[in-house]
């Protein structure tokens, strides 16, 4: 978070845009809201640089905007709803709202005589997304009927005298294009708000750029001419995330000009790295080797992983996420055992599997719910 300020100073950004997502579930921990609210004051700039952030699919709408009267007062935006308007307010630094509408808003911005127009659509599921467009029906399709509503914006708000933005946390895509795969672990929508995906081509012609919020990597969608990003999260939450480089996006934009794009690489992140060692020798000296990196390490041996080996591993090194035995059996044990973890099962169908290979069956309901109790206790610990 730091890193990002950092960049933001250096870059001398005017105006920082967040696409969603601010929070990893509902209820966040205290120490997730104060980092949050700690940066965003801090990219703020004492008001003179506005930060304008929307809600994501792991978002509660009502948590992002509950502090915006407060936010406001240092140059912060929050909107929670694909229909919530920004309220009228003005600061001495010379940020002020000049129009409002229901996802929408127009801004004059600190030392810039040009105004800066936002459309702006946070996640909504499908219900709510067409109760805001006013098709409660199922007539129609979201794409469209989407499309309709942010043409109409523009149409009333957008012209070559100012900057003009698309701000949405969605899943968009070049019309024709292969389906990008959303991250593991992230909670799906590949189609926006349970309908479809939405094409580049439904964006409105006025907007210069469109910043997209919900795939982790960093990517353009298609090759319109408005240009159309990921910026990706600053963090890679799984493995299935391992050596991807993280990005800042710096967008500079002129009235009725093509933007341009600059990906600034962030270097404060630990990598993720998959290794597999052939024996615990191997990994140790692996291990020793790499130390700045969190690790997910695959272990082959022909024994079960002792006590002893996992001590040894992981005072090697600090940034072991999770050791994974590969076992390597000979013989009749080979025949009636082999089998490899498949790493990207979840917890629970790992357990299961491990306990059909040790008591012969598979376990009970009542044996899976201690288990999955124990593991969201756990869960919370941590």
């Amino acid at each position: 978070m730091q890193e990002i300020r950092e960049v933001a100073d250096r870059e001398e950004v005017d105006v920082v845009l967040v696409a969603g997502d601010l929070f990893d579930t509902f209820n966040p921990p205290t120490e997730a809201v104060e980092l949050l609210y700690k940066t965003l004051k801090g990219l703020t700039n004492d008001g003179r640089r506005p930060v304008i952030a929307i809600a994501g699919n792991h978002d509660s709408p009502d948590r992002i905007e509950s502090p915006d009267p407060l936010a406001r007062e240092c140059g912060i935006i929050f909107t929670g709803y694909p229909h919530s308007i920004v309220p009228p307010f003005a600061l001495d630094s010379g940020l002020k709202v000049l129009r409002s509408d229901e996802g929408f808003v127009e801004l004059a911005l600190p030392g810039h005589d040009a105004p800066l127009r936002l459309l702006l659509t946070p996640y909504a599921n499908e219900y709510r997304l067409r109760t805001y467009l006013g098709h409660e029906d199922s007539e129609g399709e979201m794409r469209a009927l989407l499309q309709e509503r942010w043409q109409q914006l523009a149409d009333r708000y957008c012209d070559d005298n100012g900057v003009n933005l698309l701000m949405a946390h969605l899943f968009m895509v070049q019309k024709g294009d292969t389906l990008p795969e959303e991250p593991e672990d992230e909670k799906p929508i590949l189609h926006v708000g349970g309908a479809q995906a939405v094409y580049t081509e439904n964006i409105p012609g006025q907007v210069q750029y469109a910043a997209l919020g919900h795939l982790h990597r960093m990517q353009r969608v298609g090759s319109a001419t408005c240009p159309v990003y990921y910026s990706g999260s600053p963090l890679s939450y799984s493995f299935s995330e391992a050596n991807q480089k993280k990005h800042l996006l710096v967008v500079d934009a002129t009235p009725g000009e093509t933007v341009t794009v600059k990906e600034v690489e962030l270097t404060q992140p630990k990598p993720l790295s998959r290794k597999r060692a052939e024996g615990v020798e191997e990994a140790l000296q692996w291990l020793t080797e790499n130390q700045n990196a969190l690790v997910e390490l695959t272990l082959v041996t022909d024994t079960f992983l002792t006590a002893t080996d996992r001590r040894r591993l992981y005072a090697a090194h600090p940034g072991i996420v999770s050791i994974i035995p590969e076992v390597t059996l000979t013989g009749q044990r080979a025949e009636h055992h082999a089998k490899r973890i498949d790493q990207n099962q979840k917890m629970e169908e790992l357990f299961r599997d491990y306990f059909k290979h040790e008591k012969g069956q598979a376990p009970n309901e009542e044996i899976m719910q201690l288990f999955t109790e124990l593991l969201a206790e756990e869960e919370v610990k941590a």
